[in-house]
């Protein structure tokens, strides 16, 4: 296989991996509501919460942060070039967002994300999960604890790893997470926003 298809290949994995949602199968195999049909319709660990309970949305919470390590993970043992982790990583999240077994329709990003972050560096990882910590505990906000946490992780991962392969794919994912939280953007804007543990999204 030569060095273009290598690519593709470790890209293509990621996707598959990450087009994977464990919203819909945790939901479907604990005879809970299908995500896209409640409360915010999106198959994420905040929406399984409120209509599921605690210990559905862990499993979503962590199946969907491996969707993301794993993949990376997996190049990092092949392929340890900082590019093909990247790619890799890259293609995960694109899977949880526009899973091509759901007809594109995803989730928002947010724990696969955190997963794949970890794979690349898992201090600037763990930085990013504090920060959304620290953030949801003043706000009680997930959506903005979320952007927040997207806003400053590129920053963390290049002072930590100064790999720009890796820097700059996920400042990419970080607009992307951004362009999925738009209509969240808009609430927080007009104090419209769903608070946690009141009754809007890790997801």
């Amino acid at each position: 296989m030569n060095f273009e298809l290598h690519y593709v290949f470790y890209a293509l994995a990621g996707y598959l991996v990450g087009s994977i949602s464990t919203a819909i199968l945790t939901c479907k195999l604990m005879g809970l509501p299908d995500p896209r049909s409640v409360g915010s319709r999106n198959p994420g660990a905040t929406n399984v919460l409120r209509h599921g309970g605690k210990k559905a949305a862990i499993i979503t919470l962590l199946g969907d942060m491996l969707k993301g390590l794993v993949p990376v993970s997996a190049v990092t043992a092949l392929n340890p070039a900082p590019a093909a982790i990247a790619v890799a990583g890259l293609g995960a999240f694109l899977g949880h967002i526009y899973p091509v077994y759901y007809r594109f329709k995803g989730g928002k990003g947010v724990a696969t994300y955190f997963g794949v972050l970890v794979g690349f560096n898992w201090m600037a990882g763990l930085a990013a999960m504090l920060i959304w910590l620290l953030t949801a505990a003043v706000t009680r906000l997930s959506s903005l604890s979320a952007l927040v946490s997207a806003l400053l992780a590129p920053f963390a991962l290049w002072q930590l790893s100064r790999l720009p392969e890796l820097s700059v794919t996920l400042a990419m994912m970080s607009l992307l997470l951004y362009w999925r939280h738009r209509s969240n953007i808009r609430n927080i804007i007009e104090q419209k926003e769903h608070k946690i543990g009141v009754k809007k999204e890790l997801e």
